[in-house]
């Protein structure tokens, strides 16, 4: 059966971890603490990101809190100025998530496929979503 839709298709599988009372890890929190490690400013991982640096810190305060031990250190100011690093837990962290996600991909790759064959034709107006 011809799919319903031309062009490209964007659709793809989003990963998040549910743990229970201690929060949720997904796409938007691994992505925030990939860009403190490239940054190496909670800040700036922010502004990538189009949020403010309170909604960035308040992220990673929980994400600090979810597990054992921290995924962001930060340092206070000084002659260099502040910054903030990932802890090896936080570098392990963000690894799992994303080998968890690449194998979900390649195991839902066919399944996504066919739910992309079954969807209605596209219009002008309408703007896919993730």
């Amino acid at each position: 059966m011809p799919s319903g839709r031309t062009g490209a298709m964007t659709s793809r599988i989003t990963l998040r971890f549910d743990l229970g009372s201690q929060g949720r890890i997904g796409h938007g929190k691994i992505a925030l603490l990939e860009a403190i490690g490239t940054t190496g400013s909670i800040s700036a991982a922010g502004r990538e990101y189009g949020m403010s640096y309170r909604r960035a810190w308040l992220l990673v305060e929980e994400m600090n809190g979810m597990f054992d031990q921290p995924v962001v250190e930060t340092r206070n100011g000084g002659l260099k100025g502040g910054g903030a690093e990932l802890t090896a837990r936080g570098q392990h962290l963000v690894r799992v998530y994303r080998e968890t996600e690449e194998l979900v991909a390649k195991q839902a790759r066919s399944s996504l496929r066919e739910l992309e064959r079954w969807l209605a034709p596209a219009t002008d107006a309408e703007t896919p979503t993730t």
